[in-house]
């Protein structure tokens, strides 16, 4: 047990790091995105278009060279081909939820930390009621619970805490003042700015 523990078998460990890295600078290079779209009423959905375009190169080809190169059977179950299908519709859903809080003026760091946060929130809560662990909820450890009350709690704090933007210069704001739309157009520029920092 304990060589498999150093050795291969902490290999998941790995992959699980590199989630993390992917997962955590997905928000900021989606928003970043959707801003250089240089749309502000359709930027979103450009960006949503490329976003399904890489999910094709990386969901559909990798796993079929994966396959051919493991000379696996093609023959695929109807029930996983459908709880398979269900979980890629989620994974859009979520996001495309994304973009839309992008879109909302939400701050990429408020938005994907209430994602993370809440996230395994709803993994835990649905992954027990579908697979109820030994010995009923009552078997349920004490730091289990503490770590999904401290994800809402910390989900929160980075909502009611985030910080303010950045107070704008004042060549920007003559600038503004100068361009044809006026301070309006030139308060939306400064505010895309903003939200584009993590």
């Amino acid at each position: 047990m304990a060589q498999q523990a150093t050795g291969s078998g902490m290999v998941w460990l790995a992959w699980a790091l590199m989630t993390v890295v992917a997962w955590g600078v997905y928000g900021v290079l989606l928003h970043t995105g959707q801003v250089s779209m240089a749309d502000p009423v359709n930027g979103r959905y450009k960006a949503f278009l490329f976003v399904g375009i890489a999910y094709m190169l990386t969901a559909v080809l990798a796993p079929l060279v994966v396959l051919m190169l493991n000379g696996a059977s093609w023959e695929f179950p109807a029930r996983g081909m459908l709880w398979s299908t269900l979980a890629g519709i989620v994974g859009a859903a979520g996001a495309f939820g994304v973009l839309l809080a992008f879109g909302a003026k939400g701050s990429p760091a408020v938005v994907m930390s209430i994602v993370f946060a809440g996230a395994p929130m709803v993994n835990a809560a649905l992954a027990l009621s579908l697979h109820p662990p030994a010995g009923g909820w009552g078997s349920l450890r004490w730091q289990f619970v503490l770590g999904i009350f401290l994800a809402a709690v910390g989900g929160c704090l980075v909502t009611f805490y985030k910080p303010g933007p950045a107070p704008a210069s004042p060549t920007a704001t003559m600038e503004a003042a100068r361009s044809p739309g006026g301070s309006g157009s030139g308060v939306d520029h400064a505010g895309g700015g903003v939200s584009g920092t993590p």
